[in-house]
C-alpha cells in the first residue's frame, strides 16, 4: 500500500525484512545498550556485520545506554542501506506510563536524524511490538500518525516505508493508514 503524502512524500507499506532494503536509511528498533539483541535488531547487526556494532559501541562509551525514546545513527556495514538509526521503543505496561509518548518519540527522533543527515528515504519496523509487547493496533496509529505529521513539515525526507515482518502486522498498518488518509480527507 502506497500514500502520498501533501504531494511530495510517499508512505509505503510492506511485508518483508528490513535488512534488505534500499532505502537510504533503515530503523533499528534497538535495546538501550545497542549490543544486539534479537529480533529485528539482532538481524539487522547479523546483516550488517561488525562495523554496525564497533559503532554502537563507541557511541555507548560516550554516553552510555541509549534512553527510550531516543535514536543514535551508525553506518549501515554489510546493508544496502547507507545508515542505521537506532531508537528505543517503550516496553508495553498497559499504556500507562506514557508508551505512545515514548513511541512517538522513537519515531519522531529517527525521522529528525534522518532529515540531519539529508537523508531521502527510511525503513522502519514495527517498533516495541515483538518482545515489548506493544499492541500492533496501537502501535500502528501512534507510528503513522507521528511519521504522516512529520512528513507534513518541511523535511528533506520523500520516502518512509514501514517493512513489517508477518501478515498481520502488514493488515493492521495497512487498515489503519488506510482510516487515518480517510479521516483526513473527510477534515479538510
Amino acid at each position: 500500500m502506497e500514500v502520498i503524502i501533501d504531494s511530495r512524500a510517499k508512505l509505503t507499506l510492506v511485508q518483508g525484512d528490513i535488512t534488505g532494503q534500499t532505502t537510504e536509511a533503515i530503523v533499528n528498533a534497538a535495546n538501550s545498550s545497542l549490543m544486539g539483541g534479537g529480533g529485528v535488531d539482532g538481524a539487522i547487526h547479523r546483516a550488517g556485520g561488525p562495523v554496525i556494532l564497533e559503532e554502537c559501541k563507541q557511541i555507548v562509551s560516550r554516553q552510555g545506554k541509549l534512553p527510550t525514546g531516543k535514536a543514535v545513527v551508525t553506518a549501515g556495514g554489510n546493508l544496502k542501506a547507507k545508515y542505521v538509526i537506532h531508537t528505543v521503543g517503550p516496553i508495553w505496561y498497559g499504556g500507562h506510563r506514557g508508551e505512545a509518548e515514548l513511541l512517538a518519540s522513537a519515531y519522531r527522533e529517527s525521522l529528525e536524524l534522518a532529515a540531519a543527515r539529508g537523508v531521502k528515504s527510511v525503513s522502519f519496523p514495527s517498533i516495541s511490538t515483538g518482545a515489548y509487547g506493544y499492541p500492533v493496533e496501537r502501535a500502528a496509529v501512534v507510528a503513522l500518525q507521528t511519521v504522516i505529521d512529520f512528513l507534513r513539515q518541511d523535511s528533506p525526507l520523500n520516502e518512509v516505508v514501514f517493512v513489517l515482518y508477518d501478515t498481520e502486522a502488514h493488515r493492521v498498518y495497512q487498515k489503519t493508514l488506510k482510516r487515518l488518509v480517510s479521516e483526513d480527507t473527510s477534515a479538510e
